[in-house]
């Protein structure tokens, strides 16, 4: 056995960092995803939502429910977006455009003179839980700061001025499986699905069979939806078994249309494809597909509202979360499944996909023809 040579083993180094250096995705995976981890978690990430979209619902329009609302609005947790008719808010709120509806009945100004203690409906978006407790907890202490100053007797009162009636919609207990099953079904989507289509065309490279195929008369678009397609069947049997465990293993409502929800699925599928065929047809090997696999799979999964409330986000990050499939998926199948929604309240989150698909999809028909050349 030959002793270990010190020049030897700097040669194969050297050699080392020059690969790197050709390897200019690989290189800038190791730079970008830090940078890219400490953004996100740095300037991105914040558990504690402010500015949620809120509606009023004013039955009583008076001096003490205007001071209450602009109160809520200068707390910083609340953006009210006007008073409105209870249909009108009511359907906001099931279209997850407003977090919460606060409604003022009938006589809120005669009881509040009169130390009744009139009670102040707050209707919320629990959906996700961790995005409402902290407005919540705004709300059981800020009647006494609005009314001390004009109500006599308050400063040391031996009730609550108002009585909070605290209307959890959509998951009254706040169990956290509700929110967390659906959104892993579209998490787990988006993982398979782009990492296993993106090895598909690179997988053909590596074994000398890509040759093969470009002698082919096939079309650009015919290489890549053939080779889509078998991976739609296998991304609905992976929905079907989550659906499965969600309804029998974690008692997840199921309040909307499945059929409607299959569909809705389907084309999340077929976006997630589209993008790995697209990374297929970049990459040059095996290895440059998975790391951008994971490059596309780390904000997915931090700003699409998985892990942390999408409005506690800067707006900056929201832009950006805005543009990633996954951000959407995850308010369609809540809202199927939580909600009930029905087709009419989902096309607000249908066509970003559908453009994020028709983009992508150019994208990789125009860098395959460039293979082809």
């Amino acid at each position: 056995m030959s002793r270990f040579s010190f020049s030897r083993w700097l040669g194969i180094l050297i050699k080392e960092f020059i690969q790197l250096k050709r390897d200019r995705l690989t290189f800038g995976m190791i730079v970008g995803i830090p940078i890219m981890q400490l953004l996100l978690f740095g300037f991105a990430i914040n558990s504690d939502p402010k500015h949620l979209p809120t509606a009023v619902v004013m039955a009583d329009p008076g001096p003490f429910a205007r001071a209450y609302v602009a109160a809520m609005d200068n707390s910083d947790y609340f953006e009210i977006l006007g008073t409105l008719g209870e249909r009108e808010a009511g359907r906001l709120l099931d279209q997850g455009e407003v977090q919460f509806v606060v409604t003022f009945p009938p006589g809120f100004h005669r009881d509040l003179v009169r130390g009744r203690a009139p009670v102040l409906l707050v209707e919320a978006d629990a959906t996700d839980p961790m995005a409402t407790g902290g407005a919540i907890s705004v709300l059981n202490r800020l009647g006494l700061e609005v009314f001390a100053p004009d109500l006599p007797g308050l400063e040391r009162p031996a009730a609550p001025p108002v009585e909070l009636r605290i209307h959890r919609r959509y998951n009254p207990e706040g169990v956290t499986a509700y929110n967390v099953v659906p959104g892993l079904l579209g998490v787990i989507l988006t993982m398979t699905m782009v990492l296993m289509t993106g090895l598909a065309m690179t997988r053909e490279r590596e074994r000398g069979t890509f040759e093969n195929l470009l002698a082919t008369p096939a079309t650009p678009l015919e290489v890549m939806t053939g080779k889509i397609v078998p991976y739609i069947l296998i991304g609905l049997i992976q929905v079907s078994l989550i659906l499965l465990a969600a309804r029998w293993v974690f008692q997840v409502p199921m309040l909307g249309n499945l059929a409607l929800l299959y569909l809705v699925v389907l084309l999340f599928i077929c976006a997630n494809l589209t993008l790995g065929i697209t990374f297929s047809s970049i990459a040059r090997n095996q290895l440059q597909a998975m790391q951008m696999t994971f490059f596309f799979f780390l904000p997915s999964i931090l700003l699409s509202g998985f892990m942390f409330p999408f409005r506690g986000m800067p707006g900056w990050a929201q832009v950006i979360g805005n543009i990633l499939p996954l951000t959407h998926f995850l308010a369609l199948v809540r809202g199927i499944l939580l909600k009930g929604n029905g087709p009419g309240m989902l096309w607000d989150h249908v066509w970003p996909i559908l453009l994020f698909m028709g983009t992508v999809l150019a994208l990789g028909l125009k860098t395959f023809r460039r293979t082809l050349d």
